[in-house]
């Protein structure tokens, strides 16, 4: 397959159309939230990533955590998460997670994790130990783990299915013909396997993926990805508008912005692969409403 080159040189739009505006969050919210991650230590996607809905979900005493440290080791061009060599891994991290989870009383929990394909297993053993150490801790409580492809390898999928979390996540991120170069280091095929594996291993573990929009896809490229998620079992979907995370070069820019109305036409589309969940909208994110998208597909199950 050809790359796809988008050029840097377009003007990207700079200015947010009206519908991003967000009430401001109670500040003393974000200051407690802050102030108790930074004694623990912890790492959140909300702020590695620049979540546009950080301080909604913080004001709410939410968040999505991220473990094994905070340096991928692949330079996806959509992500601000830093690449690099990553530290070894914290092996107190699960631990101080999982006492947090406990101090906010959280009820659900979603983990994720930076691309560490340093390691043998990709990472999948932090996964384990973080899951297991919140649930001595506090029993009933549902865990989401957004995980990476761990290079396909089945014996580090094995291990995550084993641990029966509530929900298993891998983006897709975005379509096909833009894959190659929105993500040079991963695969969409292989995401594709992943979550059709997970399916293979356990037909009853809820499986969810997220595209973006917004890259220069078209509309006949977004029914190909929303087919080839279905087909490969995948229960909930999550669209949401793609923002450049800087100017720089690592980044593409923005092509455009899809209306409210628009996403309302993405989940329309979406549900006639009658997908368990469906939830489109310019802020959403792969944890954005989280427990109310597992409690759905409960329901349509």
């Amino acid at each position: 397959m050809a790359l796809i080159t988008i050029e840097h040189s377009c003007s990207p739009v700079q200015k947010l159309p009206p519908w991003f505006r967000q009430d401001l969050p109670e500040k003393s919210k974000l200051d407690e939230m802050k102030s108790l991650l930074l004694e623990a230590g912890i790492h959140t996607v909300c702020e590695s990533a620049r979540c546009p809905n950080l301080g909604k979900c913080w004001g709410q005493g939410t968040a999505a955590f991220m473990i094994s440290g905070d340096v991928c080791t692949r330079a996806c061009h959509f992500c601000a998460v830093e690449t690099g060599v990553p530290h070894p891994l914290d092996p107190d991290e699960p631990r101080r997670i999982a006492a947090l989870v406990n101090k906010l009383r959280l009820k659900y929990v979603v983990i994720t994790s930076v691309t560490r394909d340093d390691l043998d297993d990709g990472g999948v053993r932090q996964f384990v130990a973080t899951v297991d150490a919140i649930r001595d801790l506090q029993r009933g409580v549902k865990v989401e783990v957004l995980i990476p492809d761990f290079g396909f390898k089945k014996e580090s999928l094995k291990k995550i299915e084993a641990v029966r979390p509530d929900v298993i996540n891998h983006n897709i991120e975005t379509v096909k013909r833009l894959s190659p170069t929105i993500r040079p280091h991963a695969d969409y095929s292989r995401s594709l396997q992943v979550l059709a594996y997970v399916k293979e291993m356990n037909q009853n573990m809820i499986t969810k993926s997220g595209i973006m929009v917004g890259l220069g896809e078209s509309m006949e490229d977004v029914d190909e990805v929303m087919r080839d998620l279905f087909q490969a079992g995948c229960d909930i979907l999550t669209i949401g508008q793609y923002l450049a995370p800087t100017r720089s070069l690592r980044h593409i820019p923005t092509q455009r912005f899809f209306s409210p109305a628009e996403f309302e036409q993405l989940e329309s589309m979406a549900k006639q692969y009658k997908f368990k969940h469906v939830i489109s909208g310019p802020l959403v994110r792969s944890s954005y409403f989280a427990e109310q998208g597992y409690y759905q597909c409960l329901t349509n199950g």
